[in-house]
């Protein structure tokens, strides 16, 4: 559909990095697809494709963490979007803490919060993991200016293409 392409070009989301544990394993990754999906209860989903390290161990995570990272954090977003978990622990490059669940948080991250996963959708290649959130925080600074956004990306060739 010719006509969806003129829509989606336009977009400009916030990119955000997920994190998940589980059965030993850690991994993350560099998320494009992400959004509050519910008010009353609050819920947010985050879209992990399917070919990816981090959505293999989502799959038995009961808990994943989502970090907000700022332009100036491409470093970051590079490390998480254009290195694939199959083959480098990107956590030794990185401080993070564990928080509620065992789940693993970004030391650096501008913004975080752990969720709870209530639901596993199926979206095609990517599959939504829509999250309760059970524990957040971020830096006491305000004033980390603008988040980075998919246009800032754009140029990290990622760890997993799309198949």
């Amino acid at each position: 559909m010719a006509g969806i392409d003129a829509f989606i070009d336009r977009l400009d989301p916030d990119m955000c990095v997920v994190t998940a544990t589980a059965n030993g394993e850690r991994a993350g990754c560099l998320v494009g697809f992400a959004s509050q999906c519910s008010i009353r209860p609050v819920r947010f989903v985050v879209w992990l494709s399917k070919v990816n390290h981090t959505y293999r161990v989502a799959q038995d995570a009961p808990f994943l963490a989502v970090h907000l990272l700022t332009p100036g954090q491409r470093e970051l977003a590079e490390l998480f979007g254009g290195r694939t978990g199959d083959t480098t622990d990107k956590f030794q490059h990185v401080g993070v803490r564990e928080e509620h669940g065992g789940a693993l948080v970004l030391e650096d991250a501008a913004a975080w919060f752990v969720g709870a996963v209530v639901l596993r959708a199926d979206g095609g290649d990517h599959v939504g993991f829509v999250l309760e959130p059970v524990a957040g925080g971020g830096r006491e600074q305000a004033d980390d200016g603008p988040l980075l956004r998919l246009d800032d990306a754009r140029t990290i060739a990622p760890g997993h293409p799309v198949e």
